[in-house]
């Protein structure tokens, strides 16, 4: 943005911890974003929505992935968080991965690619 990127032009995401901070700072960011790539995590302070959402981020469109064996953040903790976003913010797409635990696979990554080129496509 200070080098000239419009804020609606950048995608943020994270894994685990770095999934939950996008989360949250995402929807909570004062301008608009082009989207959140959520992958194994959680909202973290879940209870302060909807009031802390940024009105400009309110509709952000959202990937949320999450392993449905991961034993470091509960798959339930993501279903959770992504029912919390889901009363405000109908843009989320929650993927579940059966048999995948706290990593990544080589599907959550060509759906993350999907995802990707669909919002630079409506840039």
């Amino acid at each position: 943005m200070g080098g000239g990127i419009p804020s609606n032009k950048i995608i943020i995401g994270g894994f685990s911890q770095g999934g939950a901070i996008a989360l949250y700072s995402g929807l909570t960011y004062p301008n608009k974003l082009g989207g959140i790539v959520a992958l194994s995590c959680y909202l973290p302070l879940h209870k302060s929505f909807p009031d802390v959402v940024s009105p400009a981020n309110r509709d952000v469109p959202i990937l949320q992935c999450h392993g449905q064996d991961d034993q470091v953040v509960s798959y339930k903790f993501g279903e959770k968080s992504k029912e919390i976003v889901n009363e405000f913010n109908p843009n989320i797409n929650f993927i579940g991965y059966p048999n995948l635990e706290h990593n990544a696979s080589l599907e959550e990554i060509r759906d993350i690619k999907e995802f990707l080129k669909n919002l630079l496509k409506l840039s």
